[in-house]
């Protein structure tokens, strides 16, 4: 073999060898970059899920807050049906001491 014919082969094969590397490199290339995309896709969806999740954990707040609110009205509007009756049995009490029909004692006793 001629000193031509080598340094031929040896370019040749440097040159294939240097198309291998640039075909690898790209691929890879765009092996990251699918990567990247599905990541950012991942992170997008992420974010979505996360503002429903707060959505849904302030409707769950804002609920119990609306629990609470009518639980303390139902107690204090337990609160006044209690001091109204509390009245109501004073005045019949009272109207009763008052009646000269009513014997005070004997309702006392029932």
């Amino acid at each position: 073999m001629s000193t031509t014919a080598i340094v031929i082969v040896i370019v040749v094969a440097l040159v294939v060898v240097l198309a291998l590397v640039l075909v690898f490199r790209a691929a890879a290339r765009r092996s990251q970059d699918k990567k990247r995309v599905e990541a950012s896709e991942h992170r997008d969806l992420a974010a979505v899920a996360k503002l429903e999740a707060d959505r849904k954990a302030a409707e769950a707040e804002e609920r119990a807050a609306r629990a609470r609110r009518e639980q303390l009205a139902a107690d204090q509007q337990a609160l006044d049906a209690q001091r109204a009756a509390g009245e109501a049995a004073d005045l019949e009490a009272r109207a009763d001491e008052l009646d000269p029909d009513v014997s005070v004692e004997h309702d006392a006793d029932a």
